[in-house]
């Protein structure tokens, strides 16, 4: 397993300094640092055992209000014209996704388990996924981010989501040239806007804006959520997203939280579905 470090990323200070969150913070680092890797190359150590794919088991207790910390939830934009994002803006419960599309467990989650979570939870109005680029992997990753960025802005961030991580993509790279095929495998219109946007500052910035904000939480690796503030690392088991999305479900009462916007917003439907 890998994960990289830098003199800039070791100095980054966490978001917040209240002792529970700080707890919060560090769980999340550790656990995202010992349950995933970049990739499934050969050259990547290998795990054993009953979790050898996903890592350990993030623990999830029927307590609504255990390991959540309303610190963290407020991360949760809530923005109804965020294009890296699906689903209500007033939904109940929101989870934070940070990833990179170099991380093959990304890719696993992004196949196997976030379009059931979309068919059972996003699709009912009670769940909205928010996409944090968290490229950590080098100038690929951060070409992939940026790509992503760029077709958000033509409404295309879920085509390209799936174009990126569809199984082989990876392998393929994420040169400059690539991110924008990818683009037109996505169905991104306007392909010259695209190659603007994708070299622009405001992408850079967003990439960057979601980046700090991971290391900020003290995530390592990727890919690391937070579910209503509730941490959780790594491409576990769909049942460990279900018991945490219930389970916050539960502590909102079911209920959409009151100013989140007029209509909530619109749910995006993501590719490939």
């Amino acid at each position: 397993m890998s994960s990289p470090k830098s003199s800039s990323t070791r100095n980054r200070k966490p978001l917040f300094i209240g002792a529970g969150v700080a707890v919060a913070a560090l769980l999340l680092g550790l656990a995202s640092y010992t349950a995933t890797r970049p990739d499934d190359s050969a050259s990547a150590p290998k795990a054993s055992g009953a979790n050898a794919t996903s890592g350990p088991a993030a623990e999830v207790t029927v307590d609504p209000q255990s390991g959540a910390y309303p610190e963290l939830e407020k991360l949760a934009r809530r923005d109804a014209k965020d294009g890296l994002a699906t689903g209500r803006a007033d939904a109940p419960v929101v989870m934070v996704e940070y990833a990179d599309f170099q991380c093959g467990f990304c890719g696993k989650f992004a196949r196997d388990t976030e379009p059931e979570l979309i068919k059972k939870y996003v699709d009912a109005g009670t769940l909205r996924i928010e996409w944090r680029n968290f490229p950590i992997f080098g100038e690929p990753s951060e070409n992939a981010a940026r790509g992503a960025w760029a077709a958000a802005q033509q409404g295309k961030f879920w085509q390209f989501h799936a174009a990126g991580y569809a199984k082989g993509a990876k392998e393929k790279g994420f040169s400059v040239e690539r991110v924008k095929a990818l683009a037109e495998e996505a169905g991104v219109p306007d392909l010259e806007r695209f190659a603007k946007d994708l070299d622009s500052e405001a992408a850079k910035a967003s990439v960057k804006r979601d980046q700090d904000e991971a290391y900020g939480l003290g995530a390592t690796s990727t890919p690391s959520f937070l579910i209503n503030g509730r941490p959780i690392a790594g491409a576990q088991p769909k049942e460990t997203f279900t018991d945490a999305i219930d389970a916050a479900l539960k502590a909102a009462g079911g209920k959409r939280p009151q100013g989140a916007g007029a209509d909530g917003g619109d749910a995006k439907e993501p590719a490939g579905r």
